[in-house]
This record gives structure tokens, C-alpha cells and sequence, in this order.
């Protein structure tokens, strides 16, 4: 292994450490009782390596934020050749969202940003960014304008269909129903 790999995988392990310190301070305490200060103790660095990894506490909660963009985009542009954007789509929040939803800590961490302000607020701006990135992802698939309506609208439901299928008896169900309406439209539930 070359000394620029083990350089990176060490600034991988610092970041890591730094935010699970700062998520472990942050559940145990409350969000606004923890300092950057207490998080750089706990994971045993400086304030200054703090902030070289992360911008400020709100992104020490989100702080896998750009690689799950990164992923939102991989899926569209690298989705395997015939395979359409839509079920690159579904394949990514079905290996992704399912994995999220059930970990252990999603409550008290979904709890967390709920009642936090700050957070709140944080998680909306990373919301309309990661929108905004979709939407230039399906569009560059399609050769579209990067303002076209119809890729940011599709976009903006992808994102939406975790919220959607949170709490439902079948999450995996939910999430293919959800890709169904927007693959072959939308059909009245047939009643009675």
C-alpha cells in the first residue's frame, strides 16, 4: 500500500471517530448541551482537526451528507447499460433507505434532528441540495436542460418516497408501490 493510502484511510478513521463521538455526545446529552470542544476530546483530537473535517456541529450529525449525494448521483450516471433511470433509482433507495431505516439508532437520530432547530434547518438545505443534484443527474441523462421541470419534479419525489414509506408494515413494499406510480403512473385503489 502506498503512504497516500494509508494517509487517506487514516483521515477516514479520524473522520469517523469525530462523528461518532459527536452522535454518541449528541443522544446522550442534547444537541445543544454538547461543545465542539467536548466532541474534539471524546474522539481524542483537536478543535482544529474538528473543523478540518467538518464545517460546524450541524454537519457532524449529517456527515455522511456528500457521499450520499455522491451515491443519489452514481446511481444515474453509472446505472448499468438498458437499465433506465427509474429502476436505477429504486435499486438505490431499496440497497440504501431500507439499511437506514432499520438501524438501531434511527428513532433516537430521527428524534434528534426533529427536535433540534438547527437541524432541522440543516437537513432542509441538504435536502433542496441533494434535489438540485438529482435533478442535474437526470437530466444530463436525458440531454435535458438542467432547469427542465419534469427531472427536478421526479427528483424531488424520489426523495420524498423514504418519508412516504417510514412506519409502513412493509417498507419494501411501500418503496416498489411508490416506483410503480412513478414508472407506470398513478391507478385508483380499487375498492369494494
Amino acid at each position: 500500500m502506498s503512504s497516500i493510502g494509508r494517509r487517506e484511510r487514516k483521515k477516514a478513521a479520524t473522520r469517523q471517530a469525530i462523528a461518532d463521538a459527536a452522535l454518541r455526545l449528541f443522544l446522550e446529552r442534547g444537541y445543544d448541551q454538547v461543545s465542539i470542544r467536548d466532541i474534539a476530546d471524546a474522539a481524542d483530537v483537536s478543535t482544529t482537526t474538528v473543523f478540518k473535517h467538518f464545517t460546524g456541529k450541524e454537519a457532524l450529525v449529517f456527515d455522511e451528507d456528500q457521499d450520499r449525494e455522491a451515491q443519489l448521483i452514481a446511481a444515474v450516471a453509472r446505472r448499468t447499460p438498458g437499465q433506465s433511470v427509474l429502476d436505477a433509482l429504486r435499486r438505490h433507495v431499496l440497497d440504501t433507505w431500507i439499511r437506514i431505516e432499520t438501524h438501531p439508532q434511527r428513532a433516537e437520530f430521527t428524534h434528534l434532528v426533529d427536535s433540534t432547530p438547527e437541524l432541522r434547518a440543516y437537513a432542509e438545505r441538504m435536502w433542496t441540495r441533494h434535489t438540485k443534484a438529482l435533478a442535474t443527474a437526470i437530466a444530463d441523462a436525458f440531454g435535458a436542460d438542467h432547469d427542465d421541470l419534469a427531472c427536478a419534479a421526479l427528483a424531488r419525489y424520489v426523495l420524498e418516497i423514504p418519508a412516504l414509506a417510514r412506519g409502513r408494515h412493509d417498507p419494501r413494499a411501500a418503496v416498489e408501490t411508490i416506483f410503480g406510480i412513478l414508472t407506470h403512473g398513478w391507478r385508483p385503489p380499487i375498492t369494494g
